[in-house]
């Protein structure tokens, strides 16, 4: 029988300023899984009483954020003047649109005390058409999220549509983002509540699929999502994510997204030169922000 894994991929460091992060999406090999376009993995890790998390605003376009804490709170500001603390099992949903500023910090209650840290960073490209629209902000709570147990499985839908079921978090176009824990050992079949494309993240234990065992820290991209069957091993905890790709080719400069080289060309020569019409400043935390990456100006 020929595999349905059509890739494995292993979590990579990638450096964030203050500690390192596991890069799951996107990697050489495969750009995008379905709309989602990049994934990092923060942690888990134990910041010291002298240590923050402190990313200074920084742009977006033709994306949405999803943040989804597992431990830990951050505090969200943005250019349209949202000011939020999100906690582990709530979701920041954040649609950058033609253009938005944001900063993420540690709390200020938390910032002289150690601090745990764990969660996953998340971009979903915006439809083609939804690319230059305005941005927007939502905040859903944890209790807020479907969930729901089948036996020893527990399911969360953390985001998009799946299982007959909807997140509240008003995605723009067909996906999903699946955790599901195991406390047995258990066969799942639930191809036929997928579609698209669709990656499994082993964030602990193991899953067996067509009699190989995959741990920890691996990425499998599925080939078909409707061949979608596997063992869990007990205690595991996996996350499925895809949906429908797009039609056409995401191109990724920095923090940009977008269908048009030139819409990112813009934004380049806009963050660079501080326009605050494209890219305005955010209210309580205006006083730094992070520069453009050394990058050639495609000017004509």
């Amino acid at each position: 029988m020929q595999s349905n894994i059509g890739l494995i991929l292993e979590e990579r460091a990638a450096d964030i300023g203050n500690f390192l992060v596991g890069r799951l999406l996107p990697f050489r090999e495969k750009r995008a899984v379905g709309p989602f376009v990049f994934i990092d993995h923060m942690g888990p890790t134990l910041l010291k009483d002298y240590q923050n998390l402190d990313i200074p605003p920084h742009p977006h376009i033709g994306l949405s954020t999803l943040t989804y804490l597992l431990e830990g709170a951050i505090f969200h500001r943005d250019s349209i003047g949202n000011a939020v603390e999100i906690k582990a099992g709530a979701v920041n949903w954040m649609n950058a649109g033609k253009g938005v500023v944001h900063s993420e910090r540690t709390p200020e209650y938390l910032r002289n005390t150690e601090q745990k840290l764990h969660g996953f960073q998340i971009w979903v490209a915006l439809p083609k058409e939804k690319e230059q629209s305005e941005p927007s902000f939502f905040h859903i709570e944890a209790d807020e999220i479907p969930e729901w147990s089948v036996g020893d499985i527990h399911y969360k839908l953390i985001a998009g549509e799946a299982f007959g079921r909807k997140s509240g978090v008003p995605v723009h176009s067909p996906l999903y983002f699946l955790e599901i824990k195991s406390q047995t050992a258990q066969k799942i079949n639930i191809g036929h509540e997928l579609f698209g494309e669709v990656g499994m993240y082993i964030l602990s234990g193991f899953v067996n699929i067509e009699g190989n065992t995959y741990g920890p820290k691996q990425l499998l991209i599925a080939k078909n999502a409707n061949l979608c069957e596997f063992e869990m091993g007990e205690n595991t905890t996996i996350y499925l994510f895809g949906g429908e790709p797009f039609a056409e080719e995401r191109y990724i400069f920095w923090n940009f997204v977008n269908s048009d080289k030139e819409i990112i060309e813009q934004a380049k020569v806009n963050w660079l030169n501080q326009n605050l019409s494209a890219f305005p400043k955010i209210p309580g935390d205006d006083l730094e922000f992070v520069p453009l990456p050394n990058a050639v100006l495609n000017r004509k």
